[in-house]
């Protein structure tokens, strides 16, 4: 049961890193140094998708089955929870690469508008101290 309860737990930790990743450039709005966390994580996120990796949570997972006396699963960890949902049957390499383009378009707006903010207040303060 112990064994069940700490996969289930990673279950709901991995997918509260993919939606780091993959929404965390807009945490970035309000908290600025979330983006020290968001970075690494998604090239992470970049580099499994265009690898074809299999994230090692999913591995861990997988053990952490094995040892409740589970079966475990195939591939990986976005296949088996998230394709059902998020992705088409039949899934290619090529729209990994496509996903993996819009995982950095979403983030590139989210940055961008930061930036771009950053930027007016930087130049909007500069004029009111004259």
């Amino acid at each position: 049961m112990l064994w069940r309860a700490l996969a289930d737990g990673l279950v709901v930790l991995h997918l509260a890193f993919v939606a780091f990743v993959i929404f965390g450039g807009f945490l970035a709005w309000r908290w600025p140094r979330a983006l020290f966390a968001h970075l690494p994580a998604l090239a992470w996120g970049v580099w499994v998708e265009v690898s074809g990796q299999i994230c090692p949570l999913t591995d861990l997972e997988k053990h952490l089955r094995h040892l409740a006396g589970e079966a475990g699963y195939r591939g990986g960890f976005l296949h088996h929870y998230l394709l059902p949902i998020l992705y088409p049957p039949g899934l290619t390499r090529s729209d990994q690469w496509v996903l993996a383009g819009a995982l950095l378009a979403v983030n590139a707006l989210a940055y961008g508008r930061l930036l771009a903010r950053r930027a007016a207040q930087g130049s909007g303060g500069a004029s009111g101290n004259r």
